[in-house]
This record gives structure tokens, C-alpha cells and sequence, in this order.
């Protein structure tokens, strides 16, 4: 990526949730590359200090799916700046690694290659999610871009401008077994963008999506090498994405370039969709 800023989004003022590390912390610096003043929010103070220096932004630690929190950061950031230009809602989490229900996938799958289908063994992955897990899933996925697009368009709608953009995945669109709880909540992420992008459109408000394939960020620190080369041989382009390839998207898509863009939804996926 070059130093030299392009200067497109000069003055403006963006927050990107999430931003302490992987997809969110390139998010951060590409916007900041190009002229942005970011706003780093994450949960962990100390990572998000680090992007914030790094790119000359400021930190703002607050859980995406405590909407309180999240309405009086904003109105802050609004208060001191005078304006809020982009709002990437882009915190997650992943779902814990299961061993043994990995394992037992990984047994169900060669009997599955071999026809061996009276021998497969339920891995309910369902069946096994606490009511605590989906909870916490749907608050910070789906509530949190809910609470993030909600508190940018009080601000954007009554200046007639303004870009929201809100990552949710390919399983948003492809759901896969394993993470119904993750699925569903990026799914929800997709129909929250087209609807509200219908309704602010006419005020000069855009709101898209981008929906990641399997990104090399800290969140797939816990997979197995055999889990990561089944994604990548599963990927048509035969790797997973880097994050910088990512904040190219939503770069365009917080900027100018993206004036006719409503309600879209961009798999950058690799191929899988």
C-alpha cells in the first residue's frame, strides 16, 4: 500500500468497530491512508491504542452490543468533530473451537467419502449451543451493527450524507453447519443493510454490506492446520484472503466512487460464492 495519501476522504470523520486487530485494524488504516480521521473502537483499550497511534486516530472502548454505550460514543465523537462521514460496523466474534465435535466432522467425512452414511454420528452442533452462546452471538453480530446504523443515522439522515457500511460474511449468504448462531446473525446483517439502505437512500444516506470469505485474521488462530488447508482447498482461488484486500472494498465502498451504490451486498469471497 502506498504512503502517500489519496486525500478523497480529507476531514472526514469515520468509525470503525472493531479496529483493535485483523479486518477492522486494515479498515482502519486504509481510510486513515486516504485522508480520514478514524475513530478505533474495540474492547480491548490496549489494542486499539496501538492502531490509534499508529494512523494518528483516536480510541473510543466501548461492546458494540450495549447500545447506551455505543449511542454516547457517537454523540461524543459527533459533539467534538461537528460530524460523522462513515460508520463501518465491522465487530465480531468467532465461535469457540470444539475439539471433539471437530474431530467427529472430521470422522463423518471420510465415512461420508467412503458411502458410509448409516455410520455417520451426530455432531449437534445445534443441539449443543447454550442459550447464553446464541444470546451473546446475535448481540454482538447482529445487535451491534443494529446499535452502529441506528446511532450513525441520527446523525447522517438530517445532513443528507453519509456512508454506513456493515460486514457480514459468506455464511451470511451461504450458511454452513457449524455455526447456525454466526449464520443466522450475518444473514440478519444482510436484510438489516437492504432495508435501512431503501429507507435513508432519499436523504443522501448509503448504506451496503461486504461479505467476507475466510479472512487470515487472529479470529482463525484456534483452527487446526487441518481445518485451515480444507478452507483453502475449498477456496477457488486457493488462499484465504488478506485483510488489506478487504479494506480496498469497504474503501470504496465509505468513499465517493460508491455514490450509486444502495443497499448492496459484496461477497469477497474467493470464489466460494
Amino acid at each position: 500500500m502506498s504512503d502517500v495519501r489519496g486525500g478523497l476522504l480529507e476531514g472526514q470523520v469515520v468509525i470503525v468497530t472493531g479496529a483493535g486487530s485483523g479486518m477492522g485494524a486494515a479498515f482502519a488504516r486504509r481510510l486513515s491512508n486516504d485522508g480520514a480521521h478514524v475513530v478505533v473502537n474495540d474492547v480491548d483499550e490496549v489494542a486499539a491504542g496501538g492502531v490509534a497511534r499508529e494512523i494518528g486516530g483516536e480510541v473510543a472502548v466501548f461492546d458494540v452490543a450495549d447500545s447506551s454505550d455505543f449511542d454516547a460514543a457517537v454523540d461524543r465523537i459527533v459533539a467534538h468533530h461537528g460530524r460523522l462521514d462513515v460508520m463501518i460496523n465491522n465487530a465480531g466474534i468467532a465461535p469457540p473451537r470444539d475439539e471433539a465435535r471437530t474431530m467427529l466432522n472430521y470422522a463423518n467425512q471420510a465415512k461420508r467419502m467412503e458411502g458410509r452414511l448409516s455410520e455417520l454420528e451426530p455432531v449437534d452442533y445445534t443441539v449443543g449451543l447454550s442459550d447464553e452462546q446464541w444470546d451473546r452471538m446475535i448481540r454482538v453480530h447482529l445487535y451491534g451493527t443494529f446499535h452502529g446504523t441506528r446511532a450513525a443515522l441520527r446523525h447522517m439522515t438530517p445532513r443528507r450524507t453519509g456512508s454506513v457500511v456493515n460486514i457480514s460474511s459468506i455464511l451470511g449468504l451461504r450458511p454452513a453447519p457449524g455455526a447456525p448462531h454466526y449464520s443466522a446473525a450475518k444473514a440478519g446483517i444482510i436484510a438489516l443493510t437492504k432495508s435501512t439502505a431503501q429507507e435513508v437512500a432519499p436523504f443522501g444516506v448509503r448504506v451496503n454490506a461486504v461479505c467476507p470469505g475466510w479472512v487470515d485474521t487472529p479470529l482463525l488462530a484456534p483452527f487446526d492446520e487441518i481445518t485451515r488447508a480444507a478452507i483453502v482447498m475449498q477456496t477457488p482461488v486457493g488462499r484465504m484472503a488478506r485483510p488489506e484486500e478487504l479494506a480496498e472494498v469497504v474503501r470504496f465502498l465509505a468513499g465517493p466512487e460508491s455514490s450509486y451504490c444502495v443497499g448492496e451486498v459484496f461477497p469477497v469471497s474467493g470464489g466460494w460464492v
